[in-house]
């Protein structure tokens, strides 16, 4: 198990205590089942305890990740919190009620479950979302035990429309220093009550090593961030302890299944965010 516990936070008004770093399966590529019960394992041997996943994920590969989850670690249930997604198909998706309970039946199947912390739904409009009852076939979901609490993984424009209804227990969005759409909707969502997860902050990789947004590394270079970077700090887990800094985050997911990166990143999150002074001259040259 962890040497350190990772710190906690409240994930809004669904009152469950998740780590700061989370576990996200979105992988690029495939990775073999070895693979997965490798990384699966050292998640929880960690100590991050919110995993989230969805339908589609792994699909393509013929690996689904919520049949890794269910194989490797459904042993180990009471370690984790696990969110999913649903109105997936392969290749893209289908926003009808009988689209959503298929998800969800195949995710518990898969998953080795008799019901998920949190279901998603997984990048909808607001259109989508009115013409097939989406929020109602999702309560329905809760009404039968099979889901705890309902969420939305969604972006602008359609999250100020979601936040208005006031029917999501949680939203996941997209945050960093580098995309601030989201900073200040972060805010409100968590003074609704909402939970927030947070994706997409440190895309996929050192942003050294050749995998990563060309664009983001193009900004870090160009504003002289690398001059603000602690000796002890790698690029991606820099990046990551400044996403700590916005205080209304609750848990940032990350996607890794290098075993050597994900240590990197539960000691970056031990560590804490960022000094203030390195936050704000991270904001003053990226132009906030």
């Amino acid at each position: 198990m962890a040497w350190k516990k990772l710190p906690t936070v409240t994930l809004g008004r669904t009152g469950i205590e998740v780590t700061r770093l989370g576990y996200g399966t979105a992988t690029e590529g495939k990775v073999s089942p070895d693979r997965w019960e490798r990384v699966l394992n050292a998640v929880l041997d960690h100590g991050i305890n919110f995993i989230d996943t969805s339908n589609d994920y792994g699909v393509g590969w013929n690996c689904p990740a919520e049949e890794m989850i269910g194989k490797y670690i459904a042993c180990r249930r009471d370690e984790f919190y696990l969110a999913t997604k649903c109105g997936c198909i392969p290749g893209g998706h289908v926003w009808t009620r009988q689209n959503l309970f298929r998800g969800l039946h195949e995710s518990l199947d898969r998953l080795q479950m008799d019901y998920v912390d949190v279901m998603q739904l997984h990048n909808p409009t607001v259109e989508q979302c009115q013409e097939g009852e989406l929020v109602r076939a999702l309560n329905d979901m809760r009404d039968q035990g099979k889901v705890r609490w309902i969420g939305v993984s969604t972006s602008l424009p359609h999250l100020s429309t979601f936040l208005e209804w006031g029917a999501f227990d949680v939203f996941q969005l997209s945050y960093s220093s580098f995309d601030r759409n989201h900073e200040d909707w972060i805010t409100q969502a968590a003074r609704s009550g909402a939970g927030l997860i947070i994706r997409g902050g440190t895309t996929s990789g050192e942003l050294s090593d050749g995998r990563e947004d060309t664009d983001m590394r193009q900004r870090y270079e160009q504003a002289g961030l690398e001059g603000l970077r602690p000796a002890s700090e790698n690029r991606t887990t820099f990046i990551l302890r400044g996403m700590l800094n916005h205080p209304d985050i609750h848990t940032v997911i990350v996607g890794t299944t290098n075993l050597d990166h994900m240590g990197q990143n539960v000691a970056s999150v031990l560590r804490g965010p960022l000094a203030t002074d390195t936050y704000d001259q991270i904001n003053h040259r990226l132009g906030k």
